[in-house]
């Protein structure tokens, strides 16, 4: 079952499953990738981006999916702050906003790739195999 843990629900990782974090506010986008991953994945969720940050230090989970307007630390910069940390995680940018000026700012912060919301489930599919 989901723990409490610092300020985030965490689905922990128990077994030999990647992790993925979903850095996610809204729960209705979250349900969608975890009904999408849950099975072959670990998922920590992370509900701003301080979260993020916190959880991939301590998790290091092979993959982050994140949102890029959350509240007290939106996804741009929490994604420069684990590029502090890693260089190679993969970390795909997930937005609402579909301008092209959206997907530069995201890929300057270092994000592998850029998805608009809604994410139908075969895009996110297609990003893992």
């Amino acid at each position: 079952p989901p723990e409490k843990t610092g300020g985030c629900l965490a689905n922990v990782p128990r077994d030999q499953r990647p992790a993925i974090l979903i850095a996610e506010d809204n729960s209705d986008n979250y349900k969608l990738y975890e009904t999408v991953l849950q099975k072959d994945y670990n998922l920590l969720h992370a509900l701003n981006g301080r979260e993020a940050v916190q959880l991939y230090k301590e998790y290091l989970p092979s993959l982050v999916l994140m949102d890029l307007k959350m509240p007290i630390m939106g996804g741009l910069e929490a994604t420069r702050k684990i590029r502090e940390f890693d260089t190679e995680i993969p970390i795909i940018a997930l937005t609402a906003n579909a301008f092209d000026s959206d997907r530069v700012s995201a890929m300057e912060a270092g994000c592998n790739a850029f998805l608009t919301k809604p994410v139908k489930k075969k895009q996110l599919l297609e990003l893992f195999f």
